[in-house]
């Protein structure tokens, strides 16, 4: 009987022979047993509940009271438009929660549809998920591995397990068993379901299906991976549950004091609806998230495809990114580096003549192994194509390259034997020894290249060879990785490269990009040989030590890793559906460069939200104080419910939404990035927004009580409320920069904000034009004067918050 160890540790006895595989009762036996050859979906919640929970933040908790408020007050329209946009975000919050179950459909989307195995003797083909432990596969150039398996033939066989273990060529396998404990990419004895088949044949015998596979295993680790709140939606929870608190305690406490003084309870509502509708920023949610989606425009132009709105700002935000080597920092092509020998071109010549791979028409892209085909492009720059070695000297004899030989031999026409290989097989057959090539061969390792020796000899026999020279080949960089990781660097963000390549590979690459400087240590910035669960634990690390981490990745062993970081970005062109279903950001051109432009624009929509976060509120703040302290001395509302509602769809909205377009500041890469501690709003923003509100309170207020309201309450209602909305316009354009004043900014960078103050300056002066609207709005007509008095007071703000940024620049605080 033959034992055959199970991934889970279970064992099962099978035939003598696997020559002949499973009889078709053993093989049902054991369907029932270990169930079916699928990857499983992990149970979820129920989707009501799922659905209920995306109310429970506190921007949504804002909206619907500002809901509530609009429906007390008899504005219908304005409740429904607020009810729709809590609808919209728990809409949307529900489709995120399903990400996860998408990407386990993409796991099970990478196995095999179909195998063939050996079933009484008889190669058959199954359906995938009816594969056992035990069963024979047999494999194939092209196959996708049905199941974790072990060999028992392998004949110039190689899997490309890139998807599995990062590793940029395809692995050699042999029959030749590896210890327990191996490592997962140098477990050459075996193969692993959802892999490629690049080149060979091959039987093995099945050790593990379904969820006990490695694959099935990456998939328990995207199950256990936590989706984390971005910096963004923590930052705005915290603002929305200060505003909340706050706004419900100055509406109690004047309600409270209304009804101690004895006022009617219905003026009580009144009053108190008037402060919640002043307090509340009911755009500001669609501001923010429009500035998001400009942001995501803006990047899409740029081959970043962005699947989550709030991974844009997120970016903007990131201390870390931990990003695969191949394919994202280097070309995933291979290429020849360098070539040493005496004659270069006969180096090149009987490595091209000593190749099974073909380029494409074009010179480019073409089919067969990565390696061979570097060789071949290297060879066609020299002018020298395999079609005319063909066509000149034809192939007599081939013995292929396989793990146990490491070299290749091809027998020309002419008698001419070429051979490329390990330098380490290689070497000890040739006659003798160039000087110094052991050197050459150490030096050019050093540096992580990878080596290969070329040979030529007489007849078919390996003994007694010439040693032409060398061949250093490398993945090389991507171009303008260099560039980006420098530029990264200097905004104070580090890269962090998570390969499966060899350590030296990596540390060579990881240098030569600059992620890690000639002679000082990696510092755990250059990870080498590495599992997807270690990824995971890589990432962990770093969010643990407070950072916030993008993570970047292709295959499926990154997905887990994708989902755990703050951002998952995935590979648009080499990267899996798994990545891509995982992932907040798929980069379409795969290029580590547009991660950092990406960065750019992240911080740019944070800085921009700030802005008008700052110039909201500061407004809100004004129209509370306004009527906060009109209600504690006494006095007539200075303003109407339905004058605030225009005020905030006139002040907050659109100019706020053309604050949030400015362009970034082109010296924006070369600040740090910010603390993750950092609130959305400091001391400073906190500072801005009570003495702009407090300045601007005391100028309504100011002329509210100069027009005597006891005389003619909607005139000085009039004044009162025009004050208000030509103040607020006209601080928009001191909003756009903390530090720099409007020249400096560019008075026609943001043409959309000139054209919103010019429209609403116009529509505040309609309202007083047409009668039945003034008469809704409770206004009196205003003269020239008036009119020349309140656009004089709307200018008190701004040129207040202008002369203050001169202040503090000419003394140095």
């Amino acid at each position: 009987m033959v034992t055959v160890t199970l991934l889970n540790s279970s064992r099962y006895l099978l035939p003598n022979s696997v020559a002949k595989g499973l009889n078709t009762a053993e093989a049902s036996r054991l369907l029932r047993e270990c169930g079916r050859n699928e990857i499983r979906r992990e149970a979820t919640r129920p989707l009501w509940r799922v659905f209920l929970e995306q109310f429970r933040s506190p921007m949504i908790g804002l909206l619907l009271v500002a809901c509530a408020v609009s429906a007390l007050m008899g504005e219908h329209a304005d409740a429904i438009a607020i009810g729709a946009i809590v609808v919209l975000n728990a809409i949307v919050g529900f489709a995120q929660e399903f990400k996860a179950e998408q990407a386990l459909m993409a796991l099970r989307s990478l196995t095999a549809p179909r195998a063939r195995v050996l079933r009484d003797g008889i190669p058959v083909v199954l359906p995938a998920s009816e594969i056992v432990p035990g069963d024979v596969l047999l494999l194939e150039a092209g196959d996708i591995v049905a199941a974790d398996a072990r060999l028992t033939e392998a004949h110039s066989l190689a899997t490309n397990e890139a998807p599995l273990t990062g590793e940029s060529v395809p692995v050699d396998k042999s029959i030749r068993p590896t210890p327990a404990g191996t490592p997962l990419a140098q477990r050459t004895d075996q193969v692993f379901m959802g892999t490629a088949v690049a080149r060979g044949t091959g039987t093995a015998v099945v050790s593990a299906t379904g969820m006990s596979t490695e694959l099935g295993h990456i998939a328990h680790l995207l199950a256990s991976a936590e989706e984390t709140e971005t910096p963004l939606q923590q930052r705005l929870a915290r603002v929305m549950r200060t505003l909340l608190l706050a706004c419900a305690g100055i509406v109690l406490l004047v309600a409270l004091l209304g009804l101690l003084r004895g006022q009617d309870w219905l003026l009580v509502l009144r009053s108190s609806i008037s402060l919640a509708v002043a307090a509340m920023p009911e755009g500001l949610p669609a501001v923010i998230t429009i500035a998001l989606a400009l942001g995501v425009r803006r990047m899409a132009t740029r081959h970043a495809l962005v699947r989550r709105l709030q991974a844009v700002e997120t970016l903007g935000s990131a201390t870390v990114v931990c990003t695969d080597k191949t394919g994202t920092l280097t070309s995933g092509i291979m290429e020849v580096r360098e070539v040493w020998g005496p004659d270069k071109d006969a180096v090149l010549w009987t490595a091209a003549a000593c190749c099974d791979a073909a380029l494409g028409a074009d010179g480019e892209g073409g089919t067969g192994d990565p390696t061979e085909l570097a060789l071949l492009r290297a060879a066609a720059a020299r002018g020298i194509r395999r079609e005319d070695i063909e066509r000149e000297r034809p192939l007599l004899a081939k013995q292929p390259f396989d793990s146990e030989r490491k070299r290749m031999s091809i027998l020309r026409a002419d008698g001419v034997l070429c051979v490329k290989g390990a330098p380490e097989v290689l070497l000890p057959l040739c006659v003798k020894e160039a000087e110094g090539v052991s050197a050459a061969v150490a030096e050019m390792a050093s540096r992580g290249l990878r080596v290969l020796a070329v040979a030529r000899g007489s007849g078919p026999d390996e003994e007694r060879l010439e040693l032409l020279g060398l061949v250093g080949m490398a993945d090389p960089p991507r171009p303008g990785v260099v560039e980006a990781v420098a530029a990264a660097r200097a905004a104070g963000v580090r890269t962090v490269m998570i390969t499966g390549d060899h350590p030296a590979t990596a540390l060579a690459i990881g240098r030569e990009l600059g992620i890690a400087r000639e002679g000082e240590a990696p510092d755990g910035l250059i990870h080498a040989r590495v599992t997807a669960e270690e990824k995971l634990r890589i990432v962990r690390a770093w969010k643990e030590q407070g950072e916030v981490v993008a993570m970047t990745g292709d295959g499926v062993n990154d997905a887990p890793a994708l989902r755990e970081a703050h951002i998952g970005i995935a590979m648009g062109r080499t990267g899996t559906e798994v990545t891509r279903e995982v992932a907040d950001i798929v980069l379409t051109d795969d290029n580590f460069a547009t991660i950092v432009e990406a960065i750019r624009e992240g911080r740019a929509i944070y800085e921009n939200i700030r802005k008008t976060l700052v110039y909201r509120l500061a407004g809100n703040a004004c129209e509370l104080m306004v009527m906060f302290a009109a209600t504690l001395v006494g006095l007539p509302l200075p303003l109407l419910p339905l004058q605030l509602l225009w005020i905030n769809l006139m002040t907050d909205s659109l100019p706020a939404l053309a604050v949030v377009m400015d362009p970034a500041r082109s010296e924006l890469l070369k600040d740090p990035p910010r603390s993750p501690s950092e609130p959305m709003l400091g001391k400073p923003q906190w500072r801005t927004i009570l003495l702009v509100g407090t300045l601007e309170a005391a100028v309504v207020l100011g002329v509210f009580l100069w027009a005597d309201p006891s005389a003619n309450l909607e005139r000085a209602r009039s004044l009162a409320f025009s004050t208000l909305v030509f103040a607020e316009l006209l601080r928009s354009f001191a909003a756009r920069s903390p530090t720099l004043i409007f020249w400096e900014v560019g008075a026609f960078t943001n043409k959309v904000l000139l054209g919103v103050i010019t429209v609403f300056v116009l529509l505040q002066v309609g309202l007083y034009e047409i009668p039945a609207v003034r008469e809704l709005f409770g206004l009196a007509p205003l003269g020239r004067e008036e009119w020349a008095l309140v656009l004089a007071l709307g200018l008190i703000p701004v040129t207040a918050l202008e002369m203050a940024k001169l202040m503090r620049r000419w003394l140095h605080v």
